[in-house]
């Protein structure tokens, strides 16, 4: 089974929408709102069975009235009234539960391929790197009115621009600064966010670019390096001082977040890899199939082939 979801298996969405667009396979744009309810509880229905999805693409999730509960990445995350989500190439994500009333949903998702096309400014993108926000789940986003409006309508431009007429060179430009529109204008928000709730201290910043460069080691080497002291090492500070600093910034240990990501990956391959344990347990670095099994059911209270088999 395919691990990867991605715009094919999304458009599957459009018979459960108020509103619904797509632009070849480069993006889809679905709105869902509380009379569509039946259809997106079976819908949901189906997607809790699969367990959690890794995206192949860039999502912006925007909830206007209701409520969704969702795992972004093993953190739950609660979408309400003007939240917004937004989630990066790779993440994984499993939808919990819908709460049907006054449902008004917003879904754009952008395939990885499309955005390698879109031309961000990277001086722009680097300044919010020393910024982002751990303690908000896969970017969540509490907005206001004001931006909710213009997130809104951003999303309706898009939509419009994929069911017009027109040339599709021309209707992929205008997407393509439509997406690189939006994402400026959420990094704003998210950045006038953060400077109302973060210390801008020499030594508070300082912190936050360890946490920081500590996530995306994770995410890049968590596969092969499990060891505290090896992400340490690469910050040039003591394991110590990285576990305090983690704890203080995510309210987990540094071992925890490590373990998360090994263990994500792990069910991933477990479900849907088609590799057997043994094969899993190599490329996940540990020194034979007892010490993965260890580890796994250490961690999640059953063995590999338990999982394998629920």
């Amino acid at each position: 089974m395919n691990t990867i979801l991605n715009l094919r298996q999304l458009a599957s969405l459009e018979k459960f929408s108020t509103e619904f667009s797509a632009l070849s396979d480069d993006y889809l744009f679905t709105r869902i709102v509380s009379s569509d309810i039946e259809n997106v509880r079976n819908a949901s229905s189906r997607q809790a069975n699969t367990g959690p999805l890794r995206i192949d693409g860039m999502s912006w999730m925007l909830c206007l009235g209701g409520k969704i509960e969702l795992e972004i990445d093993l953190s739950p995350c609660t979408l309400t009234s003007n939240c917004m989500v937004i989630t990066t190439p790779g993440s994984m994500v499993e939808i919990k539960s819908i709460d049907s009333e006054g449902l008004d949903f917003y879904l754009l998702f952008v395939s990885s391929t499309f955005i390698k096309d879109i031309n961000f400014d990277p001086n722009v993108l680097a300044s919010m790197g020393h910024k982002e926000p751990y303690r908000r789940p896969g970017n969540l986003l509490q907005i206001n009115d004001s931006q909710a409006s213009t997130i809104s309508e951003y999303f309706r431009l898009l939509h419009k621009n994929s069911t017009g007429e027109g040339d599709d060179i021309y209707t992929k430009s205008i997407a393509r600064n439509l997406i690189a529109a939006l994402t400026y204008e959420v990094m704003k928000i998210l950045a006038n966010s953060i400077e109302h709730s973060v210390s801008t201290s020499a030594p508070r910043s300082r912190r936050i670019t360890y946490v920081h460069n500590f996530m995306h080691l994770v995410h890049d080497h968590h596969s092969r390096e499990r060891s505290l002291s090896f992400y340490a090492d690469r910050l040039f500070i003591s394991p110590k001082y990285l576990s305090l600093i983690i704890k203080e910034a995510t309210g987990h240990s540094a071992t925890e977040i490590i373990d998360s990501y090994v263990i994500l990956e792990a069910k991933n391959l477990l479900r849907f890899s088609g590799k057997n344990i043994q094969q899993i347990a190599y490329e996940l670095n540990f020194s034979n199939q007892s010490s993965f099994g260890k580890y796994f059911k250490h961690l999640t209270g059953m063995s590999p082939s338990e999982y394998q088999r629920s």
